[in-house]
């Protein structure tokens, strides 16, 4: 098997120890007495070279490196000695903490452990001496202290990778957040838009279309006063849509100026009179049930919500609109109702189905009903709209939305009191 490559670090560790372990040897320091050892001369060289091999692996094949270093410093104990060939031994048991597998992490101080309370008392009972002790804190000075150096610089390196991928997670979730958040600021920008600008576009493409297929300049006047109307209407619309988007959110809305406030059920009456006006041409009749206690939400409830109210208001809004273009001859019906939990809009208009004799009397993008049910879901409320059959008998097309006032969703429609 082919050895890896080692590490340039590793490589400059061993040939430091080789060549200091060199040094002592020619300047003669020894750790053990000549006398006492049947090895002498130049076999001190040989624990010390092994041991610098070890120290090239230290970091790729670190348990290997272990085992060499440990029947290298045994090995060492039968000559005279080096100092070098120890200290690389204590950073080859550190390497084997910090570099090896989880499993030898946690097993190598355990066995550290126990070859120093081991030999601590082998050493104890062999020599009957205190001085024994010595060697025991030497031996754990050698193999203890460096694995249990090696598991906490490993603990805080493992701490530092995990913080470091803690923060990655965190950025990548900000940045879903505002990605989310662009999008649904963009969603609510364009229900806005559509809400606030559609109606008037509507009555302008009815009427324009009245003038060019009537002859009479008095009806033909008429129709382009209506146009004008609603076309300023629409700018000014549209120029309290963009002072909304401009606004740095600072403004106390009590002092907020009438064209930033936003539109109430108090409104509704306008709308159902120029939706009667828009409607004459066609045949359309237009009218507002309130059912409402004390017709403006309070009544010993308190006031409406303002997104309730913002909401219901837009709903009305575009189901006006909806009939305009789309409703058959008839009477268009708006009915709010209100208990203590909810606030129901209605709206009811004559349907002659797909294949019914008056056809749309302006193109629609359908974006109007998505608008209208997104506005009910952001409120956990319900909405359903679709052909049903009257009670007096005949086809309408019903609008049905139902808005909790007694609690309010947060966390994208999840509902807290």
């Amino acid at each position: 098997m082919k050895l890896p490559r080692p590490h340039r670090h590793d490589a400059l560790i061993a040939l430091t120890g080789l060549v200091g372990g060199l040094a002592f040897w020619a300047l003669g320091l020894q750790m053990n007495p000549v006398d006492e050892r049947p090895l002498t001369g130049a076999w001190v060289l040989l624990p010390l070279g092994v041991m610098a091999g070890a120290e090239l692996l230290r970091r790729t094949w670190p348990q290997t490196a272990l085992l060499t270093g440990a029947a290298a410093l045994v090995a060492d104990q039968f000559t005279q000695g080096n100092l070098v060939t120890i200290v690389m031994f204590t950073d080859v048991v550190y390497a084997a903490v910090l570099y090896g597998t989880p499993a030898a992490a946690r097993r190598i101080p355990v066995g550290c452990g126990l070859v120093t309370v081991t030999a601590t008392i082998g050493l104890l009972a062999w020599f009957r001496r205190p001085e024994a002790l010595i060697l025991g804190v030497v031996t754990g000075l050698v193999s203890l202290a460096p694995a249990l150096t090696g598991v906490l610089v490993r603990n805080h390196r493992d701490a530092a990778e995990a913080a470091r991928l803690r923060a990655e997670q965190t950025k990548l979730l900000a940045e879903v957040d505002r990605t989310q958040a662009v999008v649904a600021e963009r969603a609510r920008m364009a229900r806005e838009l559509h809400d606030m600008v559609a109606g008037h576009l509507s009555a302008i493409a009815i009427h324009s279309t009245a003038a060019l297929s009537i002859g009479d300049p008095k009806t033909g006047h008429e129709a382009l006063s209506v146009i004008r109307e609603n076309s300023v209407e629409g700018l000014a619309e549209m120029r309290r849509l963009i002072g909304l988007l401009r606004d740095s959110g600072g403004a106390d809305p009590a002092t907020a100026s009438p064209a930033a406030a936003a539109p109430s059920l108090a409104a509704v009456d306008a709308l159902i009179e120029q939706a009667e006006a828009h409607g004459a041409p066609s045949g359309l009749r237009f009218a507002l049930h309130d059912a409402r206690d004390g017709r403006d939400g309070r009544d010993g409830q308190g006031p409406l919500p303002a997104p309730v109210e913002l909401a219901a208001y837009r709903i009305v809004q575009e189901s006006l609109t909806n009939a305009l273009k789309h409703a058959s001859p008839g009477r268009v019906t708006v009915t709010l109702t209100q208990d203590a939990r909810r606030l129901t809009v209605l709206v009811t208009s004559p349907y002659e189905g797909e294949g019914g004799a008056h056809g749309p009397r302006a193109p629609g993008s359908g974006a109007g009903l998505v608008g209208m049910r997104e506005r009910a879901a952001l409120l956990a409320g319900r909405f359903e709209s679709g052909p049903t059959t009257a009670a007096g008998g005949g086809k309408i097309w019903q609008v049905r939305a139902e808005l909790p006032v007694d609690e309010l969703p947060v966390d994208g429609g999840k509902r807290s009191s």
